[in-house]
This record gives C-alpha cells, structure tokens and sequence, in this order.
C-alpha cells in the first residue's frame, strides 16, 4: 500500500466534507447525505480492492 492510496481516502474525504457543508448550509440535507454515503461507498470499494490483493499475497506466501 502506497502513501498515494493514503492521500486518495484523505482527498475523497476532503472533497466529500466540503460538499456536505455546502449542501447543508443551502438547506439540501438529503442531497448532503446522499454524497456523504456516496463518498463513503467510493472508499469502502477502494479498500475492498486492497484487501483483496492482501488476500492474494498472504495466500501465495503460504503456498494455499
């Protein structure tokens, strides 16, 4: 795991921050929750990719 894929979660969650503030602030707190879930899914994929490969590695360690 790179240092760039630390930076990607940490830039998504930026993004996603500032939008929910806009969106709550202009009284569209639905939308806002939609982009926060939104936000939230895009980091569960990219985590679920990486641990993936971990899975793989640990396996062809041991041989399984």
């Amino acid at each position: 795991m790179d240092v760039d894929f630390i930076f990607r979660i940490a830039a998504i969650g930026i993004i996603v921050a500032v939008l929910n503030q806009l969106l709550v602030r202009s009284g569209r707190e639905d939308q806002a929750m939609l982009t926060s879930l939104a936000g939230l899914v895009v980091v569960l994929l990219m985590i679920i990719n990486v641990i993936g490969d971990l899975f793989d590695t640990i396996k062809s360690v041991f041989g399984l």
